[in-house]
Order: structure tokens, then C-alpha cells, then sequence
């Protein structure tokens, strides 16, 4: 987390919530499949290391829940996927912001990454359990890893140069 006023901190969660809500609908404006692009994980992700474990896990419990069920609604469904998902993007700002103050970035990015995808694994079995439909560790290794594969890559990239673009702008110093 780095050194940044209370209305700073507003603002730039305000923003960084914002994009979360306009990449998706994007993606889906132009036919690009959310599921494999996962447009919604890069301003969390971004978050947790910039404004701190606390907004990184607000944002991303809030992203699929607004898009679910204000911007595009039924995109995804509210429940179970919108909900599965406002828990692996939670898990996604708190251990990025967790994880960004111990180790380096890319460890950080990397661990929160593995853990946000267990977290929607677990979220997942319970929700399509409660909503009767079928989730199975195949289903997850698929949606998780398999199908996710274009987007986990895009965030092991873009991720860390916006971070980097930031430090050399020295808007931060961090990383």
C-alpha cells in the first residue's frame, strides 16, 4: 500500500471500480468472451496493490455484483456466478494488497492469482450446490486454469507494466 490521502484513495478506488464495471461491458460489446479474457480481474488486482488489501477486497466484491446486477444484468448471472465471483475477485484485492507489502510484485500477482481461482473453486461448489447445478473439479479446472488461460497471461502481463508505467511516471514508488 503506498502513502495516499483519504480523498486520494476515494478517488482512485472510484476509478479503478469504475473500469472494473465499463471493461467488461466492452468485452461483451465487441463478442470478446469475459471468461476467457476476465476483464473485471485487472483493476482488482490493481487495486489491492495500490490502495491496500482493504479496497482491493472491497472492489472486487463489488465489480460482479454491480455488473451482475446493475450495468449488464444477467452478465454473468447474480447467483450463483455473479456471487461465486465477488469472492474470488474479494480474495484477489486482499491478497494482492496482503501479499505486495512481504514479497515482490510478481510473487504477490502470481500467489493471489492461484489463490482468488481456490477461493472460486470453493465459492463455486457451494453456490452450484445450493442452486442445484453441477460443479465438479473438472468444471473447475476449466473454468479456472483451462479456459481462463489467455486471461491469467494477459494479467501476468499487463499487471506488473501498468505498475511499472506508474513507478517510472512516478505517480508511485513502490513498484
Amino acid at each position: 500500500m503506498f502513502k495516499i490521502n483519504a480523498q486520494t484513495r476515494l478517488v482512485l478506488g472510484a476509478l479503478l471500480l469504475a473500469i472494473g464495471l465499463v471493461l467488461p461491458t466492452v468485452f461483451h460489446s465487441f463478442g470478446l468472451a469475459g471468461q476467457v479474457f476476465l476483464p473485471m480481474h485487472i483493476p482488482v488486482l490493481l487495486a489491492g496493490f495500490i490502495l491496500g488489501w482493504k479496497y482491493g477486497a472491497a472492489i472486487g466484491f463489488l465489480v460482479p455484483l454491480l455488473t451482475a446486477g446493475v450495468i449488464t444484468p444477467g452478465m454473468p448471472p447474480l447467483f450463483p456466478v455473479g456471487l461465486g465471483m465477488a469472492f474470488e475477485l474479494a480474495a484477489y484485492g486482499l491478497l494482492t494488497g496482503l501479499l505486495a507489502q512481504r514479497l515482490n510484485m510478481f510473487a504477490a500477482l502470481v500467489i493471489a492469482m492461484v489463490g482468488g481461482r481456490l477461493v472460486m473453486g470453493i465459492a463455486n461448489a457451494v453456490l452450484f450446490g445450493m442452486a442445484e447445478w453441477a460443479y465438479s473439479f473438472q468444471t473447475f479446472i476449466a473454468g479456472a486454469f483451462v479456459t481462463a488461460l489467455p486471461g491469467i497471461i494477459v494479467q501476468l502481463i499487463l499487471v506488473p507494466a501498468i505498475l511499472a508505467a506508474l513507478k517510472r511516471a512516478r505517480v508511485f514508488r513502490r513498484f
